[in-house]
Formats: C-alpha cells, structure tokens, sequence
C-alpha cells in the first residue's frame, strides 16, 4: 500500500481587518518562502484586502477561494490532487469554528504552523463579546500577533487574556509603521515546582493541569499535593481511580472533566464525586485510560476532604 505524502498546512487565523491577508501576501513575496513545491493558497474568507498575485516570488502556486459550505474533504482533496499540491496556505474565517477544518482536511494534510492575528484596537471588545470565537484562535496557535498595537495600551491586559488560554504562543506587538516587540512578560507559575512536595491550592488546580499536559517531562518524578473530585469506573483496574476538577476554559459551553490517573492502596469505598485530597509521584507512563503516555500518580496519601469554596477550576 503507497504511504499517503504529507502536506504541510499554514494555518492564519483572525477576524476581518486583523491582517492576515497583508501578511500572506507578504510572505508570497519573500523569496525565502519559495521552497519549489506548488503551494495552494486557500481563502476561506473574502476580506477587504485582494491579493496581487503578480508580486509573489513564490513561482508554483494556485489561488482557490472556497465558502463555508464548500469546505468539504472531498472538495480539498478534489482540488489537491488536480493541482499535485505539495503545499497550503490557509486564509481561514474568523467566524469559523477551527475543528470545522480539522474535519475537512484530507488526509497527509498536517499542520505544520499556526498564527493568529488581531486588530489591538478591536480585540478587548471582540474577547468581551465575543469570547467563545477568541478562545477557538487562540487554544491551537504558535504565534499571536496584535497589529495596531498602541503606545497607551496595557501589554499585561492583552497577554494575560492569550496566557489564559495557551502558555504556548509567541505575542507579537505591532506597531503603526511596522516596529514590532515580543512579549517578554514572566509567567512564574502560582506553585513551587522545584518543592519537595508541589502544593497546588485550589485556585490554581486549572494552570497546573495545562503546564502539566503541556510539558508532562518536566513533571516526571515530581511529588505534587491537591484537592481533586473522585471518578470511578467498573472497567478501572482495581486500586485505580481519577482525581481532577471541572475546568472553564472559555465559558460555560466548554467545561470538562479535567482528571488525572491515580495508582493507590487506599482502602476507602471510594466513589465517584467524592472529594479528596491526594499527595502522590507523577510517573509519565502509558496508560490505556489515556490511549497514550500520560501523567500518572503513585498515591501516597489520600483522603476524604470538603469541597472547595469554589468546585469549578477557572484559569482566572
């Protein structure tokens, strides 16, 4: 059976008038983007800005401007193999759900980068009113970048929004007349991690869950201590449970059981939605309940405890 060829895709994210077409079109123009493979340049989202095509130095491209319904598997995968495309630059919609492009991607596409671009002028009013669509360009992205960006703005008011959501990404500031800074704003941790014991109080319980899952090595071997609500399963190994806090990430429509896989010898009658607090080593290892390596902790305490002042983990 022939391997399927990967594609790599160049995802832009934003609203309207946030610059994605202006930095496409820039980066067509830059030679040191033509790497000789045909590359799709594919607009999900018809702005104010056209492209100029007789400016690109990028010599084997294709332009295909497709509408939400369009945006189809079969119709991607129609339109790569016509044109044998070893490339993609997507120009998304920012009213879009992202997993709508997920779900269409055909297969051996992979993302290879993602940037999100704001209007610094806008985005306070776009993330208060529209929160859902802020967070859905945000949770996936490599970079984010607030064009318009003024002197008299507040750096940790628009950081500490993109920092709510991803530790990941790069912030970029730009500027009128194009002077751009990076973000160089610290972000300790609220907890100790280098601890004998790394105490996560309850407020916290939100940013600890994501910095493990998103840097599980660094946690390898580490002894943590936290108050977390019980999940049980018949189909659990004995003397394994769950422990982890609901968590809002963006709003009320996208809180999720956040758990974590827990060995014990405890002799507790254990039930799902007890609340307990829980003193163990992380061990990165496979488990089957996580399909994959995942963090996994070897209980060496646990307890019935009170619920929380506040049961509902936020990272606010």
């Amino acid at each position: 059976m022939a391997m399927v060829k990967e594609v790599p895709v160049y995802l832009f994210l934003g609203f309207l008038d946030s610059g994605k077409t202006q930095f496409i079109q820039e980066t067509f123009e830059d030679e040191r983007f033509d790497s000789d493979e045909k590359t799709l340049l594919l607009v999900l989202e018809e702005g104010e800005v056209e492209y100029d095509a007789s400016r690109f130095r990028v010599e084997k491209y294709v332009i295909e401007t497709l509408s939400p319904d369009e945006m189809t598997e079969q119709r991607l995968t129609e339109i790569a193999k016509r044109n044998k495309i070893e490339r993609v630059v997507v120009e998304y919609n920012g009213m879009l759900p992202l997993n709508d492009f997920f779900e269409a991607m055909p297969e051996g596409w992979m993302i290879a980068q993602v940037m999100t671009f704001f209007d610094a002028t806008t985005f306070l009013t776009y993330n208060r009113n529209m929160r859902q669509q802020t967070y859905d360009k945000l949770q996936f992205t490599d970079m984010v970048v607030f064009n318009r960006f003024q002197t008299d703005f507040s750096k940790e008011e628009f950081h500490k929004i993109v920092r709510a959501v991803s530790r990941r990404p790069d912030i970029v500031y730009e500027y009128k007349g194009g002077r751009a800074e990076y973000d160089e704003i610290v972000d300790p941790l609220p907890f100790d991690i280098d601890a004998k014991i790394v105490q996560i109080e309850d407020r916290n319980y939100a940013l600890f869950y994501r910095d493990l899952m998103e840097d599980m090595k660094k946690y390898d071997g580490k002894t943590v201590c936290f108050k977390g609500l019980v999940a049980v399963d018949k189909k659990l190994k004995p003397n394994v449970i769950v422990v982890g806090r609901h968590i809002m990430t963006c709003c009320e429509a996208d809180i999720a059981y956040s758990g974590l896989v827990v060995k014990h010898a405890s002799t507790l009658p254990l039930k799902t939605r007890d609340w307990v607090t829980l003193t163990g080593r992380i061990s990165i290892e496979y488990n089957e309940i996580y399909g994959q390596e995942g963090p996994v902790i070897i209980a060496s305490a646990l307890d019935y405890d009170n619920p929380p002042e506040q049961e509902l983990a936020t990272f606010y």
